[in-house]
């Protein structure tokens, strides 16, 4: 798992049956500030994940990839290897709150 932003939204009108109806967002993962170990920073990469959970642009996420992208039951039978599992709160780090939705 790891933590990441969503940048964006993806449209795709031609797509294999099974993805018709399924919401995709570039997301870009993030990683503690090595530096300071105070805040999150980008790494600069680009993820299409499925989103499961209702997120939206500007939000911080929770991804999983690979074969445990497909554990969700809303994704278990798609063809997919990022899905959004989870909308973040807050994150703590080192008993410090580095990030918090409600600012």
């Amino acid at each position: 798992m790891f933590l990441a932003r969503v940048t964006g939204s993806v449209v795709a009108t031609q797509k294999v049956k099974s993805m018709i109806g399924h919401k995709l967002l570039t997301v870009e993962p993030l990683r503690v500030d090595p530096a300071k170990r105070d805040s999150l920073v980008g790494t600069g990469r680009t993820f299409v994940c499925v989103d499961t959970v209702g997120a939206g642009e500007g939000e911080m996420v929770l991804i999983v990839q690979g074969s445990s992208a497909r554990m969700a039951s809303e994704v278990e039978k798609l063809p997919v290897d990022a899905t959004i599992i989870g909308i973040v709160d807050t994150v703590n780090v080192e008993n410090k709150t580095i990030f918090s939705a409600n600012g």
